[in-house]
């Protein structure tokens, strides 16, 4: 049933987190480091696992499949709103630096975009 995918969802997003908090308060942060990243590694070892040894029917690696695929975007959109928050409280170096590197990435579009192209003068050769 695709409520046990569910259920193997959230516990692997709770060890995450737990694991994640712990390992922040070890480096002496006040953060969750890395649970999102632990959680989606555990899915992916234990629904593997579970498959190998036939214990994983298909209508609970859909319910897995379903809500890994609504979860990633979600986590995205809000660690990508927690750092530009932190930029901006960060100060002006955070900021530059950011402007910086979107400013490199749009420069480099047409130097990146002619690799690969032909030849334009057809022989072949250059």
């Amino acid at each position: 049933m695709a409520i046990y995918g569910t259920a193997l969802l959230s516990l692997c997003v709770i060890f995450g987190s737990m694991t994640g908090t712990l390992l922040g308060r070890m480096l002496g942060l006040n953060a969750n480091v890395g649970g999102v990243g632990i959680a989606m590694l555990l899915l992916i070892y234990t629904s593997n696992r579970l498959r190998k040894t036939g214990i994983l029917q298909p209508p609970s690696e859909a319910g897995i499949l379903f809500w890994s695929s609504i979860y990633i975007p979600i986590v995205v959109a809000i660690a990508a709103t927690q750092n530009v928050q932190a930029a901006l409280h960060g100060g002006p170096a955070a900021i530059i630096a950011g402007v910086l590197a979107v400013v490199a990435c749009v420069s480099l579009v047409p130097l990146i975009s002619r690799i690969g192209r032909e030849n334009p003068s057809g022989d072949g050769d250059a």
